[in-house]
């Protein structure tokens, strides 16, 4: 048998992507075996542990690369690195990375189908993915009819930030939709409406990224945010070590992941909607989508005339009642497919669909793909089981 392998991983276990990320690798070394891990407790952006440039005898490393100086350490060791961040807007080593468009274009449709049409986000200058983030949420906003505005405030301390943050929401038209680049500026813009005395979701919905559920559901009312998929992320750089720890080689290039779908908490509740009347007929489809209910159905919960629906929810969301339907039972039909490893039979009772070969038929219809071929590219072996909690896009 050959010897082990040993791989350093320079990955933070202080938020939920890093920790999920770990998960990734984990997942990766159980099907495949062969590696020793050497993994120590460090912020993010910390500098290179001294043992990794002083005389370790490793293979490879798995580092969040989060700066000039921390590139530069590694590539002086010699050994293959795979960078899991997106800080730098030069790749050094080969990356993984969550796609930004991807990203963008959930938060933009989760917004628009709360009845937005102005949209702004918050970024963080000093990081390149913030910047890509935003650049892709603006594209995502025009192409919904949408304007955006971007910012980014100055660093400082926590509370001038959201000083900064609360005078810059004061001056945005409203109800607006305010994407921020992850859950902490998603916290701190939550902070600024209270400071600014703005409704949040009435005046301000606000959406973040990376699920962070300990810290969404402490934010004051919870914070909706984006799912990436951190754990197919860690797989994908834990594969692409392995082949150039074997010597092959592996080209310095991007390799983005999809993200999942959106967790839909208060902070987009639908208090934006200008029509009651239609946000409550949102909010039967939010909850009742997945037992297969229709737009019939939809009408006996709350009675209107079926052509006033029809006539009310195109003006303000753009689509038909039906559409928006299907769009939500599609969404936790993928979202089951990546974040449990249930049977498609199996999803299709838990969305509603009477027979598992109706599901595939519309499935390839609306996504290109049957769904094993989607749970394929999208899903980590591994991490999932059968039942495992999956929050509701929306």
């Amino acid at each position: 048998m050959p010897a082990p392998r040993k791989v350093a991983l320079l990955i933070e276990t202080s938020n939920s992507y890093a920790r999920e990320l770990l998960q990734g690798v984990r997942a990766w070394v159980r099907e495949n075996g062969g590696w020793t891990i050497r993994l120590t407790e460090q912020g993010r952006g910390a500098a290179v542990p001294d043992w990794l440039q002083s005389g370790w005898d490793g293979h490879g490393v798995i580092a969040r690369v989060e700066s000039a100086a921390i590139a530069r350490r590694l590539l002086a060791t010699g050994l293959p690195v795979i960078d899991v961040s997106a800080a730098l807007p030069t790749l050094v080593f080969p990356r993984v990375a969550t796609a930004a468009a991807g990203v963008a274009e959930l938060a933009a449709d989760h917004l628009a189908r709360r009845g937005l049409r102005s949209f702004a986000y918050c970024g963080d200058r000093r990081f390149h993915w913030a910047r890509r983030r935003g650049e892709a949420f603006a594209v995502a906003a025009r192409a919904r009819g949408g304007s955006c505005a971007l910012f980014a405030p100055a660093p400082g301390t926590v509370d001038e930030e959201i000083e900064t943050i609360a005078r810059w929401l004061a001056g945005l038209p409203r109800p607006v939709g305010v994407f921020a680049c992850l859950d902490r500026r998603g916290q701190q813009i939550l902070a600024a409406c209270r400071q600014a005395g703005l409704d949040v979701p009435g005046e301000i919905s606000v959406i973040g990224v990376h699920n962070d559920e300990l810290l969404c559901e402490l934010c004051d009312p919870p914070l909706s945010s984006v799912i990436p998929n951190a754990r197919r992320a860690g797989h994908a750089a834990a594969a692409l070590l392995a082949r150039a720890m074997r010597g092959r080689r592996v080209p310095v290039e991007l390799h983005e992941i999809a993200p999942v779908g959106v967790a839909a908490r208060q902070s987009t509740d639908l208090g934006a909607i200008g029509d009651p009347r239609i946000a409550q007929v949102l909010r039967v489809m939010q909850e009742r989508a997945a037992s297969g209910i229709n737009v019939a159905d939809v009408l006996r919960t709350v009675p209107m005339a079926r052509t006033a629906l029809e006539r009310r929810f195109k003006s303000l969301l753009g689509t038909s009642p039906h559409a928006h339907l299907r769009c939500l039972r599609m969404e936790r039909v993928r979202e089951l497919l990546v974040r449990t490893s249930l049977p498609v039979g199996e999803i299709a009772a838990a969305t509603g669909f009477e027979h598992a070969e109706y599901l595939s038929a519309m499935f390839r219809r609306e996504c290109g793909l049957t769904p094993r071929e989607y749970r394929a590219q999208h899903a980590t072996g591994g991490e999932a089981t059968p039942g495992s909690d999956a929050r509701r896009s929306a």
